[in-house]
């Protein structure tokens, strides 16, 4: 993992020393301050790609303590869609695209037990348990235990290694409004672009999820930098 400009800082300080000023500002750059759709939220998850078309974008993660931001991880490499971004309000269901904007998380899962030390509700992915994509069905974007309903067409499974051994299932199209999207999710990386989730390897998957706490609000904001930045 790279040292963030933010860990230099503390350093300098601890030892006495001055941060450049230009590196203070690139610092204060990055923290949710100058973010869009914060909120309330003491923890804030930012997805920044440079460009509409990217498959790839730059995580990184905040805390809020005693009134001030502090970088926790990243940056880290992330992949996403395999057609990048969809600009604000723009995702449609099969597009390839990672919607843009400000989000809560709702529930954890995953095919492997929870791996400890997480806060959120957790569920493990059996065999017949899937996602319902089919804007036509009356359970679109939903999960769906198949032994019981029906998930429509062409479901998305949910017991799948490597990418949904733990996942944090990321509060898009709540209202399940027909074709805007369905099953964004923050999950393990599979070393390639994805149908619009945001992926990263496991270890850093798991970092984040036992980070999370529903107590401190956290958002992912997701997003080219003109899109999430003031």
């Amino acid at each position: 993992m790279k040292r963030s400009l933010l860990a230099i800082a503390a350093a300098a300080a601890l030892l006495g020393g001055a941060m450049p000023a230009s590196a203070t500002r690139s610092a204060r750059h990055l923290l949710p301050t100058r973010l869009v759709g914060v909120h309330d939220a003491t923890q804030v998850i930012s997805v920044v790609s440079g460009e509409y078309g990217a498959t790839s974008a730059t995580v990184r993660a905040f805390a809020k303590r005693n009134g001030r931001w502090h970088q926790v991880f990243g940056p880290w490499r992330a992949w996403i869609g395999y057609n990048g971004f969809a600009p604000r309000g723009a995702k449609r269901e099969g597009d390839g695209r990672t919607p843009s904007g400000s989000y809560t998380f709702s529930f954890f899962f995953g095919v492997d037990r929870d791996p400890g030390g997480v806060h959120y509700p957790w569920r493990h992915a059996h065999r017949y348990d899937v996602w319902d994509d089919d804007s036509s069905s009356p359970r679109y974007n939903e999960w769906v235990n198949t032994r019981r309903h029906s998930a429509g067409r062409s479901p998305e499974p949910l017991h799948v290694v490597p990418a949904y051994r733990d996942v944090a299932v990321i509060d898009y199209n709540t209202t399940r409004t027909p074709g805007r999207g369905s099953a964004i999710f923050l999950h393990v990386t599979h070393h390639s672009a994805t149908n619009g989730c945001v992926s990263l390897p496991r270890s850093e998957v798991i970092a984040l999820l036992r980070w999370l706490r529903p107590s401190h609000q956290p958002r992912i904001i997701m997003g080219t930098a003109a899109t999430v930045t003031r």
